[in-house]
């Protein structure tokens, strides 16, 4: 368990010719010496350990002892340029100050000024590095470590994910009508996510293929790329609205192009959106070491990007047809979202996220880029575009920005869509919490069973694949999922133009399942949750 919980946190972890001599764990009061010369030695297999040693690694369970000897040895760094510009970044820096608290001198000072130091020293010498080694690196003779601390995050963690599993159970008990299968069909799978057959639809209806645009912006001394996907001249674009749609972070216009092109089809005309900066090419960039990390500092630029194209679009600069706008996002493309609609961050912010940040949110890793924001200053609030129609946000956050008011300042539609695999934005504190204070009656919230965060992500096979997301981050066959979130979305839109909003329901497709709700499921939803809590 601690293994699991220490190999989660993303640390650029460096060492120094060893300082560090000894460690002392403290339990529930117990004061456990190891040396780190045998610690490392028995974490090699080199030897048998010493006696002492030996009696407190027996205490473990044999799975628990070979998930600590691949903690000690496996590669925290990679990539030694990456790991000084996480050093730089703000996440990164709240990381080591937790871990810098738990792992302190004997007389109990802090080594989370130590941690950055040692660091920069060694990234320079090596690209590869250990947990052991880290350890070792220290200047300290003495390290101790409190394993009370540790447990009590791997607690939280551990309490998260059973919570979230029981609301999903609390969901499938809700008394929703069966909808229809969905039964669409999708254009032929570019690539699955992640290594493995591919069981994506065959292609139809006939592919679309976008035009692609440079928007010169005033904030930008580079042009802005763009994406317009134009319906046939038989679908209905005119008279419905165009949808803008962005990525997350990291993220393209490539990946969201399934959404976009089977919309299109669909007759809804899309501008896709890519924000340099904060897109795959500023991602790598950071990998090699020419950039800090992007995160939320990158949300001003973007509201930039997002009242430029419409102000572009406004003056005929850009030419799509539609009957007012809806603001699409993925990620922190749907913050994005939210926030060109208009929506301002309730005061109290720099309060909620000290309180957030005394513990580090791992099972939560959305609140710290929205607690970046105080830092790194929030962005201007920003005029709802006058022809706003609604709002699709995927997989958004918000749960500090909004804690009181959710929705309920938006007078337009929203569709909320999370996933119940998502553990980046987990939909019960993120998209639930957001939902349930809803101002219109036609918003809706969504959650798929077996979707993840990265579920509406889609990575051609000719596209540079930056990470490899094992299957328990992906969840379901993300080409099913799209498949319910192209059916879902298009339904939404389509319910802007008719008298009767969605009715709540469920979705299936190929063996997985949605809940559409309306906000008083949602609420009767949140009540059972917090049943089965008490």
């Amino acid at each position: 368990m601690l293994a699991s919980l220490l190999v989660a946190l993303p640390l650029a972890w460096g060492v120094r010719a060893g300082a560090a001599e000894l460690l002392e764990l403290r339990l529930d009061g117990l004061a456990i010496p190891i040396r780190l010369d045998q610690l490392e030695a028995w974490s090699l297999g080199k030897r048998e350990p010493a006696a002492d040693l030996e009696v407190w690694m027996g205490l473990l369970e044999r799975g628990s002892r070979d998930d600590l000897r691949a903690l000690l040895q496996a590669p925290l760094l990679r990539d030694r340029s990456f790991g000084r510009q996480l050093l730089d970044s703000w996440a990164g820096g709240q990381m080591l100050a937790t871990l810098g608290d738990l792992l302190t001198t004997v007389d109990g000072a802090s080594t989370r000024a130590l941690l950055p130091v040692t660091l920069r020293e060694q990234l320079v010498r090596r690209r590869q590095v250990t947990a052991i080694e880290l350890l070792r690196a220290l200047p300290p003779r003495q390290l101790v470590l409190d394993l009370d601390g540790l447990l009590s995050l791997a607690d939280g963690w551990r309490r998260q994910l059973r919570r979230q599993g029981e609301a999903l159970r609390s969901l499938r008990r809700l008394p929703l009508a069966e909808g229809s299968p969905v039964e669409v069909s999708l254009p032929a799978d570019r690539g699955p996510l992640v290594a493995g057959p591919a069981t994506a639809d065959q292609a139809s209806p006939p592919p679309i293929t976008p035009r692609r645009w440079s928007l010169t912006v005033a904030h930008r001394s580079e042009p802005l790329p763009l994406e317009i996907w134009l319906p046939s001249a038989a679908a209905p674009a005119a008279s419905r609205p165009w949808l803008l749609l962005m990525p997350g972070l990291g993220g393209t216009t490539d990946q969201l192009g399934w959404l976009a092109a089977d919309l299109a089809a669909r007759g809804w005309a899309v501008l896709a959106l890519e924000h340099p900066g904060s897109d795959a090419e500023a991602v790598r960039a950071a990998l090699e070491g020419q950039r800090p990390p992007p995160g939320a500092e990158t949300l001003a630029i973007r509201l930039d990007d997002v009242e430029a194209v419409l102000e572009a679009r406004r003056s005929g600069r850009l030419e799509v047809p539609g009957d007012g706008v809806v603001l699409v996002g993925h990620s922190l493309g749907g913050l994005t979202a939210l926030l060109a609609a208009g929506m301002v961050p309730e005061p109290g912010l720099d309060a909620r996220c000290r309180r957030a940040l005394r513990r580090l949110p791992i099972s939560n890793p959305s609140r710290l880029l929205q607690c970046q924001l105080p830092a790194s200053s929030l962005p201007a609030p920003r005029r709802r575009p006058p022809d706003l129609k609604a709002v699709v946000a995927y997989n958004a956050f918000g749960s500090l920005l909004w804690p009181h008011q959710g929705l309920s300042a938006l007078p337009v539609p929203v569709l909320l869509v999370g996933g119940g695999l998502d553990l980046v934005t987990p939909p019960i504190e993120e998209q639930l919490s957001l939902f349930l204070p809803a101002g219109h009656r036609r918003s809706r919230l969504v959650v798929v069973d077996g979707g993840s965060h990265f579920s509406p992500v889609r990575v051609s096979g000719q596209e540079a694949v930056l990470f490899r997301l094992g299957s328990d981050l992906v969840g379901e066959d993300p080409a099913v999922v799209q498949g319910l979130l192209l059916a879902l979305t298009g339904d939404f839109l389509s319910t802007l133009e008719t008298t009767p909003p969605q009715a709540p329901q469920v979705r299936r497709r190929r063996g997985v399942s949605a809940w559409l709700l309306d906000p008083s499921i949602a609420r009767r939803w949140e009540r059972e949750i917090q049943v089965g809590d008490d």
